[in-house]
């Protein structure tokens, strides 16, 4: 199976008043227990727009300003059509679209992670 990032952007859904957030939460939150029932979800969330930079020596500066996700979610389907179907459904739920986009297989890193289960005994 692939892993799908289906995310939109910070400011997406500026247009939902604030008396109906809860709502929208209440409806992302329904399709998030979906995915986790047909044990598809890998992980969900409204990203944190403060960003740091850790440079390759280590120093710490402030990120770029916040114009980049506002909440994802990661499936793991075995087609994109699938993944197209969870955000259709995250569409409705959020009120505000979606992209999809597939996360690039690493075999090695895949074995590594096989390796660690059978170790664990999992």
């Amino acid at each position: 199976m692939t892993w799908y990032l289906i995310s939109f952007d910070a400011h997406a859904m500026d247009h939902i008043p604030g008396e109906d957030m809860a709502a929208v939460g209440k409806a992302a939150h329904a399709v998030a227990q979906e995915a986790v029932d047909e044990g598809v979800l890998v992980c969900s969330g409204a990203l944190d727009q403060r960003a740091d930079i850790v440079a390759t020596g280590g120093a710490v500066t402030d990120g770029p300003p916040p114009e980049a996700i506002g909440g994802l979610t990661v499936v793991d389907v075995p087609s994109r059509e699938e993944a197209l179907g969870w955000a259709a459904k995250l569409a409705v739920a959020c009120r505000c679209p979606q992209e999809v986009r597939a996360l690039g297989p690493d075999p090695e890193l895949d074995e590594m992670l096989r390796r660690a289960s059978v170790t664990e005994g999992r």
